[in-house]
């Protein structure tokens, strides 16, 4: 990836936190929790490629990823995290969560993506 490429997937990420941020949102409840988190932030980049996410399944795309372990992964989604390859927003812009639930979200799309 060059630095046109990382400065486009930056500049898509900004976009797409910009609009999960600006979207009400609604309270996350324990119960079905990850299925709504994902609903409301990390389907807008997971699902669609967008900022260069690996998309939800892509095994090609996850397993690097994957190898790096789930701490690198929770941090990366905690913490945000830009790369090479693309740009991971910190908590997927829905700052308003936990570092638990946002754990969990992680575990659901690698069990998803293995």
């Amino acid at each position: 990836a060059n630095a046109g490429d990382a400065a486009a997937a930056a500049q898509a990420a900004a976009a797409v936190t910009a609009a999960v941020a600006a979207t009400p949102a609604a309270p996350v409840a324990t119960a079905g929790a990850v299925p709504a988190l994902y609903g409301q932030a990390c389907q807008a980049c997971h699902a669609t490629g967008a900022a260069n996410a690996p998309k939800l399944g892509d095994k090609a795309a996850w397993g690097p990823r994957i190898a790096k372990g789930n701490a690198v992964l929770y941090e990366h989604a905690i913490k945000g995290f830009t790369g090479t390859a693309g740009m991971m927003p910190a908590k997927g812009g829905r700052v308003d969560v936990s570092d638990e639930l946002v754990q969990q979200a992680v575990d659901h799309l690698v069990g998803l993506s293995k």
